[in-house]
């Protein structure tokens, strides 16, 4: 029963969320029309991709070292 509700719930806000994603203008940013301009853009996606992607293996690694600490454990 609780979880039906905290699932619609959850639904009902996700609804709001991306309603109000499609409210907004359709007007370029001008921070954004300057690097595309510049070509800085691709800068900024690259910085943006490497920091993710080190975020990502981190997690990963993480999962590996407290999976095997847990598997130790349980010896």
């Amino acid at each position: 029963m609780i979880r039906t509700i905290k699932k619609t719930a959850s639904l009902l806000v996700l609804l709001i969320i991306s309603g109000s994603v499609y409210a907004q203008d359709n007007q370029a940013v001008e921070m954004a029309t300057g690097l595309y301009q510049s070509g800085k853009i691709y800068v900024v996606v690259t910085v943006v991709s490497i920091i993710f992607i080190g975020i990502v293996t981190y997690l990963i690694m993480l999962d590996r070292k407290i999976s095997k600490l847990e598997k130790e454990i349980k010896k």
